[in-house]
């Protein structure tokens, strides 16, 4: 039994590789239109928040604690980035190896929703808005 010097098996093992599984359309689909809203969501609230606190005219001793609403803020906005990246990268991992991704998706996009809304809340909250 001899196999030929120079010649090597065409497959380890003499099988070829098995197929990767095919694409779901629905599932890419629905992924990359989840990805672009919650990068496009993360980006209008974080203009609005900027211009909140940029234009916060009347701010009553009383009830204003404008050092604890940005801190708020920033902590709002800064748990949805974190969110935001950790559930695109691994969004993109499930579809580079075909695994479903589009629940990780919009999970990632309700929760960087949420992140930035409770951080625009704790802001309008503690300026007395």
């Amino acid at each position: 039994m001899t196999y030929g010097y120079g010649q090597p098996p065409e497959y380890p093992g003499g099988y070829p590789p098995p197929r990767k599984p095919p694409i779901d359309t629905t599932d890419r689909v629905v992924s990359i239109i989840a990805i672009v809203l919650t990068v496009l969501g993360a980006g209008v609230a974080v203009f609005l928040a900027v211009f909140m606190m940029a234009f916060t005219d009347y701010c009553p001793p009383e009830t204003c604690h404008i050092d604890q609403g940005v801190t708020l803020a920033f902590a709002g906005f800064g748990v949805g980035a974190v969110i935001a990246i950790a559930g695109i990268a691994t969004t993109v991992i499930r579809l580079i190896r075909r695994l479903r991704a589009w629940p990780i998706a919009v999970a990632t996009l309700v929760l960087t929703g949420v992140a930035c809304v409770l951080g625009m809340a704790g802001y309008i909250a503690s300026v007395g808005g």
